[in-house]
């Protein structure tokens, strides 16, 4: 029932647009592998051009956040989606040429990605309590965790099959994507949002800096993982004899996550949100064993599927937390910042991943992922045990649901001792 009530909000149209308008973000790192590792045949390489686009990307995306704080989220999604095209469109062009082209294209793709996942959370948020429906927002914000994981089985997957027509495929299919589904998507957040608009010289809600180091530093982690991944399923595949599979074994990888982050909608209340990513990052450091595990007995489907299943409910957690924290003026500048740690992690799990898999093959990558999982969990023990009063939620103007899935969006009711609102 919520979730039917949820679609008569936006109308029908904005969640398959929605969902289209997140794919170039889902493609673009291992499409950028595949292309510049065909180009140059070094792993380490293209390992090194993915990234700096993810390095970019993450100090992009809080630049964005902060103007579309500031300016309307509809100018920014629309210019990001034009300038992300243009320069896929330029990275294609580069990997005809020499090395240090491919490294500046990569990171112009980088710095322009689109923020599609902070902007329409924060839109949800506003256009909810615009429409006096704040006891939907735990609903659409179960829908985007969904969504987001259902768009890293979709392009992956989507990436593995246009490599069978050639290198350049996935990229040229993420420019169309851009084009068709992003800047529309981008032109229908207007709605709703021009009286969230700052004005360049409004003051501005200090952010809680602390607590975003740490989500941050705790999507780093994750990212690295995914990286480790991405890199270690392509070698794998290779080793195999069928290139064309990677999408599809990391499609397995994600399939687990979206099952897992749509069974968190029945957690517990009294399952407080410190708990939870505590829980999780333990659960994302056995399923990064798994994929180690996995490789050495070659049972790398299954165990791809058994490792996704602890991915989205960490992710979840971090998101929930996140929004939480965040001053509602600041909301998308808090988002966008999280999201940095993904794109910079997965980099960093990129080149490290594919330093190893030119020289251990798919075994080496695979190992760079419990390593950063068990860096995960030290993190979390560490917030666990955190000063409670740094991680309580922000107080809002708007009087939302108060529940713990909600993330925050309404004014803190009462607290428990760990500041999760019951």
């Amino acid at each position: 029932m919520a979730y039917r009530s949820l679609l008569r909000v936006p109308g029908a149209a904005f969640f398959p647009l929605g969902f289209l308008a997140r794919l170039p973000y889902a493609t673009s790192s291992l499409a950028t592998l595949i292309l510049v590792r065909a180009a140059t045949g070094s792993y380490a390489f293209a390992g090194l051009a993915a990234a700096a686009q993810g390095i970019a990307n993450a100090l992009g995306g809080p630049v964005s956040g902060a103007l579309a704080d500031r300016h309307g989220h509809r100018l920014v999604g629309t210019v990001t989606a034009l300038a992300n095209a243009v320069a896929l469109s330029g990275l294609i062009a580069a990997s005809h040429t020499g090395r240090a082209s491919m490294i500046v294209a990569s990171a112009l793709a980088g710095l322009t990605q689109p923020p599609v996942g902070p902007l329409v959370r924060v839109h949800w948020s506003r256009l909810l309590h615009a429409r006096a429906r704040p006891d939907l927002i735990p609903t659409a914000f179960s829908y985007e965790a969904t969504a987001d994981e259902i768009s890293f089985v979709a392009g992956p997957a989507i990436v593995g099959l246009l490599t069978l027509l050639g290198p350049t495929a996935p990229t040229v299919a993420a420019i169309a994507l851009l084009v068709l589904a992003t800047l529309p998507f981008a032109l229908s957040l207007a709605r709703g949002s021009a009286e969230h608009r700052q004005s360049p010289r409004a003051s501005r809600t200090p952010l809680p800096r602390l607590p975003l180091v740490a989500m941050f530093l705790a999507m780093a982690a994750m990212g690295t993982l995914f990286g480790a991944v991405q890199t270690g399923v392509t070698a794998y595949s290779n080793e195999s004899g069928h290139p064309g599979s990677a999408g599809l074994l990391y499609a397995l990888f994600g399939i687990g996550s979206a099952l897992a982050g749509a069974a968190c909608a029945w957690l517990p209340a009294r399952f407080t949100l410190r708990q939870r990513y505590v829980t999780f990052a333990a659960t994302l450091l056995l399923g990064a064993l798994t994929l180690v595990v996995g490789d050495g007995l070659h049972a790398v489907p299954t165990a791809m599927t058994v490792a996704g299943v602890t991915v989205a409910p960490y992710l979840i957690s971090l998101y929930a937390l996140t929004e939480r924290l965040a001053p509602a003026d600041r909301a998308t500048v808090a988002l966008t910042i999280l999201c940095a740690g993904g794109p910079l992690g997965t980099a960093t799990g990129q080149v490290v991943a594919g330093y190893l898999a030119d020289r251990n093959g798919s075994g080496g990558a695979f190992l760079v992922a419990p390593i950063a999982a068990t860096a995960a969990l030290l993190l979390a023990v560490a917030v666990f045990l955190a000063d409670a009063e740094a991680f309580r939620p922000a107080v809002r103007v708007a009087v939302g649901s108060g529940t713990p899935e909600s993330g925050g969006t309404g004014r803190a009711k009462g607290r428990t001792h760990d500041g999760d609102e019951r």
